[in-house]
């Protein structure tokens, strides 16, 4: 990921590719040409400077006049809430308000193209790290600036982004909303990675338009999926645990299932089944009266599978 960042903002040249702004190829110029910010996981600020000179070295090494720079110092404090911090020497700063800094540092020009985070909130105490992240989607939403920001925390990057890019083993897994990630994950590993719990698998057989797990037909016909389906392959079906339907072990319909652990999150209930010698993930009702040991049922509506072959999604959206 960092890797990445460091491409786009020019301190790595591509071996091969291009780097596009805009529809313009800026792969050949310096970082200062194509006019990136970039904030790190640990604070890059002059400790031996206070608040103020801080914000304001990049606008002086660009040649603004002092009102210019007094202005749009003040502007970015503002809306940093770092305005009583002005006097301060950055070394007297908490982490939090040194990132703060370091942000409005990078933000602080008007021409900014772009602003890169680098994990910058892996520092910072976990009480302002809310606030912090708070404050940068306010940033974003006020200057109406482009932000990448790198993270491996999957709730911060749902929580923040507009568009998402899981990358894994230095290859794209999957761009879109965080919606569609969720909902319509390109693989096992985007629906597993996305989501708390991940989704649940099972290899199963594509037969005659139906669907078998280990010779039971659990599925009505596939024709949603647009005969895309290869009878043929290995074929993986995909479920979040809010949609796997659990009822009375009496009931005729599904897969039986023994429940093997309940945890009681206080608003829903998640439940680890045992489904044929494979363990899955369901989330129920916190009214639902189940026990550990209990012999229950396992449905899987049909629109709301995922399917993959090849380790690819298969067909339409949920």
């Amino acid at each position: 990921k960092t890797t990445l960042l460091n491409l786009i903002s020019g301190l790595l040249r591509p071996q091969r590719g291009q780097v596009m702004f805009d529809g313009r190829d800026v792969s050949a110029l310096s970082p200062k040409e194509r006019r990136i910010a970039q904030v790190f996981q640990f604070p890059v600020i002059y400790d031996s400077m206070n608040v103020e000179e801080n914000l304001a070295f990049p606008l002086k090494n660009d040649g603004m006049s002092r009102g210019e720079i007094r202005k749009r110092v003040d502007q970015i404090a503002e809306l940093l809430e770092l305005g009583d911090r002005l006097r301060h020497r950055a070394g007297q700063l908490t982490a939090g308000e040194k990132q703060r800094v370091s942000l409005g540092r990078g933000i602080v020009r008007t021409d900014t193209a772009a602003v890169l985070l680098d994990e910058p909130l892996t520092v910072i105490d976990p009480q302002q790290k809310y606030g912090l992240r708070r404050k940068l989607k306010e940033v974003q939403v006020e200057l109406g600036l482009t932000m990448i920001y790198v993270t491996h925390d999957q709730q911060e990057a749902l929580t923040f982004a507009d568009h998402v890019t899981v990358m894994r083993d230095g290859d794209i897994e999957q761009t879109g909303s965080p919606h569609e990630l969720y909902a319509e994950p390109a693989s096992p590993f985007i629906g597993y990675f996305i989501g708390s719990p991940g989704m649940n698998f099972l290899e199963v057989e594509v037969r005659d338009a139906s669907i078998f797990f280990n010779g039971q037909n659990i599925g009505e016909s596939i024709a949603s999926i647009d005969g895309d389906l290869a009878d043929s392959k290995t074929t993986t079906l995909g479920i979040r645990p809010e949609h796997v339907v659990v009822t009375s072990a009496k009931s005729s319909q599904g897969l039986a299932a023994l429940v093997s652990l309940v945890e009681d999150t206080g608003a829903y209930k998640i439940l680890t089944l045992e489904v044929e010698g494979v363990a899955l993930k369901a989330r129920v009702s916190e009214s639902m009266p189940v026990r550990e040991g209990e012999s229950v049922r396992v449905t899987f509506p049909n629109d709301a599978c995922s399917f993959f072959q090849d380790a690819r999604r298969v067909g339409g959206g949920v």
